[in-house]
């Protein structure tokens, strides 16, 4: 965080800017925005309806999850609202082959 104060008829006027670093010192983007899985759409900052969904390989032997192996499924507010989000993640499964097609 960077503290700046400038100089107006009124006064001086302070503000923060905020940069967001990494632990190696590189800038970040303050907000990555995600898109729906189902229907293309950028889901906003402001999308409080919007759900991630992750499923994950399991190891037998620990039962933990196995590094790496993540499929990711990003649902808007707008889709959950109309009730259609269940056979959106259904049909996003059938298609990445969790599910069989017959089912």
């Amino acid at each position: 965080m960077i503290k700046k104060t400038l100089g107006t008829k009124q006064g001086l006027l302070s503000f923060h800017l905020l940069i967001m670093q990494n632990d190696e010192g590189a800038l970040v983007e303050l907000y990555i925005p995600r898109k729906c899985s189902s229907s293309s759409r950028i889901i906003a900052a402001t999308d409080h309806a919007a759900v991630q969904i992750d499923l994950v390989d399991v190891d037998p032997k620990t039962g933990r999850m196995v590094p790496g192996k993540v499929i990711r499924y990003a649902i808007c507010g707008e889709i959950r609202c109309m009730g259609e989000s269940d056979d959106c993640i259904l049909r996003l499964a059938k298609r990445d082959g969790l599910i069989p097609s017959s089912f």
